[in-house]
Formats: structure tokens, sequence, C-alpha cells
């Protein structure tokens, strides 16, 4: 995967972590589908904080300038797929995400590790 695009990956993971989503995996799919490079899944609590997760990632690419597509998803508040072009978010209410459990059909995808801290 370019670099450009784990950096921007790796940037949207810790917004939605700063917003305290849970279980934040990133995975590198650019070698196993043309769909985009990355998948990024989050978990909120409850159908406001998965909103509010994606007015986050909304609000980041708005303040970069990167554009996205519309949310799918958003009114629901259970499974809103962000689309970044290179980048698909994809964040759960807690029972949706272990009902269709990504990864599971995305296991032999790498994750890609969280930036050291040095």
């Amino acid at each position: 995967m370019d670099r450009k695009i784990e950096q921007l990956a790796e940037q949207v993971t810790e917004v939605l972590k700063a917003k305290k989503a849970s279980d934040v995996v990133c995975l590198d799919i650019s070698k196993k589908t043309i769909l985009a490079d990355a998948f990024i899944i989050a978990t909120g609590r409850s159908n406001v904080q998965v909103k509010a997760l994606c007015d986050e990632v909304d609000d980041f690419c708005k303040n970069n300038s990167i554009e996205i597509g519309p949310m799918e998803g958003f009114s629901a508040g259970r499974w809103v797929i962000i689309d970044m072009k290179d980048i698909v978010v994809h964040v759960f209410h807690t029972e949706d995400r272990d009902f269709y459990n990504l990864e599971r059909l995305w296991t032999d995808a790498v994750s890609i590790p969280e930036p050291s801290i040095v």
C-alpha cells in the first residue's frame, strides 16, 4: 500500500480512537481487492456514538480537503460506511459488528500496525 494512504489511514484511526471508538482495526486490503487499499473498522456503543464517530471522520476530511462520498447507513446509526476512495471506513454498533464480523471475511488481510511513538 502507498505510504500516503497508510498515513491517512493511521490519522483516521487516531480520530476514531480520540472519540472513544472501541476495537478500531485497520486492514491493508490492497492486494486482496480493487474496492480500496484499506478498511478501517470501528465500534460505537450506541447509535448516537456511531453517528458522532462518523461526524468526526467527516469533519477531519473536510478540514483536510479530503473528498468523501455520502455516508451510507448514517440515519440508522447501526453500520455506517464512509467511502474515502482509497480507504473505506466501517463504523458499527456493537451488535452489528459482532453479527457481520468483517474481520472474518478478510482474515488474510494484513493489519496496519499502529505507528510507534518515539
